[in-house]
């Protein structure tokens, strides 16, 4: 994929995040959800990529699914008319976290948008590969996911937690647009962990909590979307989540980037950035020799 280095350096911290496990799943198990639209030779070529073992579950996410789990907040030109997106979930240890990767075929949803979800939908421990034979935002592989965790428990995600979790990836979505998908996770997560923190009552205690951190991120919002994220986060405290679970989860995702950093391959990796970026000023300034 085609990434920054500071997208390298932030999938990097994602895939150390550290959570708790699904509920009532057996470690090893896989499941795979194929788009509905994909043709015979593309279902192959995905399968192949995947490569799942022969007794993994099978199961199809149709469009008409996409946009029952989606339509309230993904503009329906996100959605589209097909559903090709395409993920293996391979059930993990307690405390292994959420491990995402999706190909550069994947154009909408981030990796990061992927955790932040399903950390609030409450589905953890997994290793979790999206991709599609062509250019699509992910929606589908996002279904997917919903539909295996559902299938491979045989509970239902609460349809309020659901629309929350669908809510917040698509917000930050949006934002990342604005300001690069990178921060905007990062100003969700800080918002997350200020709300858990803090245990606001109000409706204008939530919107105060985020107007502070938007001014500490100097990034300007409109008036809309600071009322997009006042509502809801405003909905998202009223329900049954285990705030101070989510906190624990960021600190941990912040934990584990500093362990990094301070390791031998972090500093390693830190050296090679550092590196790269003096042969680009170098370059820069030749061109003014």
């Amino acid at each position: 994929m085609k990434k920054s280095l500071f997208s390298i350096f932030l999938l990097i911290i994602i895939l150390l995040s550290s959570t708790n496990v699904f509920a009532d799943i057996v470690v090893g198990d896989v499941i795979v959800s194929l788009g509905d639209n994909l043709t015979e030779s593309e279902k192959q070529a995905i399968l192949e990529e995947f490569n799942p073992p022969e007794n993994a579950v099978m199961i199809v996410t149709t469009n008409a699914e996409e946009h029952q789990y989606l339509g309230d907040f993904v503009p329906a030109g996100k959605i589209g008319n097909n559903a090709i997106s395409s993920v293996m979930i391979t059930y993990t240890e307690k405390g292994s976290g959420l491990n995402v990767y999706t190909s550069d075929k994947i154009t909408y949803i981030t990796d990061a948008n992927f955790i932040n979800a399903l950390i609030t939908a409450g589905v953890e421990d997994a290793d979790i590969m999206v991709t599609a034979p062509k250019n699509a935002s992910g929606t589908a592989a996002l279904t997917g996911i919903m539909k295996a965790y559902e299938v491979s428990t045989g509970e239902a995600i609460d349809e309020d937690i659901k629309k929350i979790a669908n809510e917040e990836m698509i917000r930050t979505a949006e934002i990342g647009e604005q300001i690069g998908n990178e921060k905007a996770a990062e100003l969700i997560n800080r918002i997350k962990q200020e709300i858990a923190e803090k245990n606001p009552q109000t409706k204008e205690e939530v919107r105060e909590i985020i107007i502070n951190i938007i001014n500490n991120f100097n990034i300007s919002l409109t008036d809309a979307q600071v009322e997009q994220l006042v509502a809801l986060f405003d909905k998202m405290k009223s329900l049954d989540i285990d705030w101070k679970k989510v906190s624990n989860q960021l600190k941990d995702i912040a934990g584990k980037a500093s362990d990094y950093l301070s390791s031998e391959e972090g500093q390693g990796f830190l050296q090679s950035l550092k590196s790269f970026l003096n042969a680009l000023i170098d370059w820069i300034a030749s061109l003014f020799k």
